[in-house]
């Protein structure tokens, strides 16, 4: 198994089928692809024939909260391949972003949402948990927040950098906030 990252735009075609059909399957009717606005990088986790086992893409922007700018980036469609879940494959591709995103020059932090029941999963491999927060993405005009009645979601995070070392406890600028991510209308939370 050896993992590989590439700009979304730069995927080899055969890796994009791939990682469309792995998204398709889990989310059906989805589209394939990112904003290129959010700088989509995606990281795969490929079996011993070089067939995609696991994937994820990472996104990134600039945000603005409690009057700070924020480099921020967030994992976006985590899927496995069916027949490969439950051998740890996407625990260590999650593992391996949150890896790629401490390296410097990086964010500042990484911050997303996922279901309640797969929060425990990102914490093992590195992420904490935002008690209270809640993410809102969509745009201002059209906005779509992480407490949107029938969303059971939990934000996220992790600091890098600066926003881990200029105060004790970097997640206490976010724990219980309103988080205006607005990533846009083609990755409305990611």
């Amino acid at each position: 198994m050896r993992i590989v990252t590439y700009a979304e735009a730069d995927l080899p075609d055969a890796l994009a089928a791939q990682t469309a059909a792995l998204e398709a399957q889990a989310w059906p009717g989805s589209t394939p692809g990112h904003d290129p606005a959010l700088a989509p990088r995606v990281m795969l986790l490929l079996d011993e024939a070089g067939a995609v086992a696991a994937a994820l893409t990472l996104l990134h922007k600039e945000i603005r909260h409690a009057g700070r700018t924020y480099r921020a980036a967030g994992l976006s469609a985590v899927v496995t391949r069916a027949d490969a879940r439950g051998r740890g494959h996407g625990g260590r591709l999650v593992a391996a972003a949150r890896a790629a995103l401490a390296a410097r020059p990086g964010p500042d932090l990484a911050l997303f949402s996922c279901d309640r029941e797969l929060a425990a999963f990102y914490e093992a491999a590195g992420f904490r948990r935002l008690p209270g927060a809640v993410l809102v993405g969509g745009t201002p005009e059209d906005p779509l927040a992480t407490d949107a009645p029938g969303f059971d979601k939990v934000v996220m995070a992790e600091f890098f950098g600066e926003a881990e070392t200029d105060q004790a406890d970097p997640a206490a600028a976010f724990a219980g906030a309103r988080i205006g991510l607005y990533s846009g209308t083609i990755d409305r939370l990611w």
